[in-house]
């Protein structure tokens, strides 16, 4: 199988749940940016924030070493 094969094929459940979490993380680090912008006194709101972009900063690494897990068993199943 060629590299070109490998791209035609669909995206396993891993590489869809890593997309999903680093665009969400993609998302909420640019809300982070435009929140710098601001000059606003809402400290609850800007905790919250980075309780959010804690969490999926943890979601984003638990995707990435399934993602890893699954490619490894594939290579050598290979």
């Amino acid at each position: 199988m060629d590299s070109q094969d490998k791209t035609q094929m669909p995206m396993t459940r891993a590489e869809r749940e890593t997309q999903t979490a680093a665009e969400r993380l993609a998302e909420m680090v640019d809300a982070a940016l435009a929140a710098v912008a601001v000059q606003s006194n809402d400290f609850e709101e800007l905790e919250a924030r980075a309780s959010r972009i804690e969490r999926a900063a943890r979601d984003l690494a638990v995707a990435l070493r399934e993602m890893a897990r699954e490619r490894k068993i594939r290579n050598e199943e290979q």
